[in-house]
């Protein structure tokens, strides 16, 4: 079974603690976090993940581009992203297909139920990230401590003589 996340992207830049105070300051640098942590989401999930952003920050016709194998699409003039979020959601579902729409907007949540689609609150997702974050941060220490110290495997006695050596002492 494939899984799919859709996000609204700007709802989730208003409501993650981290993405919230870089919308104040620079909005490009908070969609470009939001971007990389989807990132990060469908490396360790394995999700195809979609970003949808509203065309009112970005006009002209609708734009749509892959990041780090995030697609990301800029919907078109006067179109928003909910719009773009219901199309999405209509055009992707099927039989082998589960769905989940990240967005805290409740018109937007009971629409996506009726096409078939989960909904994962804001919040949700940024819990979930946060695990993805703490795994990924546990399986790089666990294969940094797994690492060898040398290329070749030494026994403990080889070891201590070459580092005897490197230092120069009998």
């Amino acid at each position: 079974m494939q899984t799919i996340l859709i996000v609204d992207g700007y709802n989730m830049i208003g409501a993650w603690k981290e993405l919230r105070p870089l919308k104040d300051t620079n909005f490009e640098e908070a969609r470009n976090r939001l971007l990389e942590l989807m990132a990060e989401f469908k490396a360790a999930m394995g999700w195809r993940v979609i970003v949808v952003f509203d065309a009112h920050l970005v006009p002209g016709v609708q734009q749509t581009y892959v990041q780090n194998g995030v697609e990301i699409i800029y919907t078109r003039k006067n179109e928003t992203a909910d719009e773009q979020i219901e199309k999405l959601t209509n055009e992707l579902k099927g039989r082998k297909i589960q769905i989940y729409v990240a967005t805290s907007d409740m018109t937007e949540q009971n629409v996506i139920f009726g096409q078939g689609a989960l909904r994962k609150s804001a919040r949700e997702l940024e819990i979930d990230m946060q695990i993805v974050k703490s795994n990924i941060a546990q399986e790089v220490k666990v294969k940094h401590e797994e690492k060898p110290k040398s290329r070749i495997q030494l026994s403990k006695e080889v070891e201590l003589a070459f580092e005897k050596m490197r230092r120069g002492l009998k």
